[in-house]
């Protein structure tokens, strides 16, 4: 019985690591597009050729975060959820200081 309770607990965390990575994904894309609407310039070339392809963008940070949220345990996408915080702070750091994301 233990054991049940066990792994809704774990289903529960990996959910909100899963959970967690796609949204703060969708935050970057969010970022991206405002921050590239106010003329700011992206300094990664190949998102920054994307952007001229809006469909491949949204595949690159939409429909693929979603596919790796399904697909890897939650425990491994902790690396990944905290490099998206930093590049997430980083981005709003630029877009309040006004430097180039």
């Amino acid at each position: 019985m233990l054991m049940l309770f066990a792994s809704a607990g774990t289903y529960r965390r990996e959910a909100v690591l899963k959970v967690a990575f796609v949204a703060l994904g969708f935050l970057d894309l969010l970022l991206t597009l405002y921050a590239f609407s106010q003329g700011f310039v992206e300094l990664n070339p190949f998102i920054r050729a994307l952007l001229e392809r809006p469909w491949g963008l949204a595949m690159v940070k939409g429909v693929l975060p979603l596919a790796i949220a399904w697909l890897v345990p939650g425990r491994l996408l902790v690396p990944s959820i905290l490099a998206l915080v930093a590049v997430n702070g980083w981005n709003l750091a630029q877009l309040v200081g006004g430097g180039g994301v």
